[in-house]
């Protein structure tokens, strides 16, 4: 996936949007919820509506025990699940990280929003060696 920074004018002035590719299957609704907390910001979306989500976690690495709804690539990480924007910006392109990822869906992480509950859940990080760490906590 490649690497392309799109001019984008938000409200606090002229900045750049960091485009993100996300496939889903086509019968998930808190997949466009997560969409929409990216947007909000300041990602450009390539929503990749698909039912072969599944063969593309494989395709990508993604152990069974890390997988989610969703799955994303940005800057040629996996992104899988329920991952804050606020994680995903904090990537860079010299990263030894081969992803990140929320496993499940846990109530209150972006796009699992229900009223004012929400579950304590970590971000996994996924090095490209296969070793995995705590990224964050939320």
């Amino acid at each position: 996936m490649k690497n392309l920074f799109v001019g984008s004018l938000l409200l606090s002035g002229l900045a750049q949007a960091a485009e993100i590719d996300v496939y889903r299957d086509p019968n998930c609704g808190c997949c466009h919820a997560w969409i929409e907390h990216l947007e909000a910001n300041g990602f450009e979306v390539n929503d990749h509506v698909t039912s072969q989500v599944a063969s593309l976690k494989q395709e990508l690495g993604i152990s069974p025990a890390l997988r989610s709804c969703h799955t994303a690539v940005y800057k040629g990480v996996f992104i899988e699940g329920h991952v804050p924007a606020s994680d995903i910006l904090t990537l860079d392109e010299s990263s030894n990280l081969r992803g990140l990822a929320v496993p499940g869906m846990p109530v209150g992480s972006p796009g699992m929003e229900m009223g004012d509950r929400r579950d304590a859940y970590q971000v996994i990080a996924v090095s490209k060696d296969g070793n995995q760490r705590v990224y964050s906590e939320h």
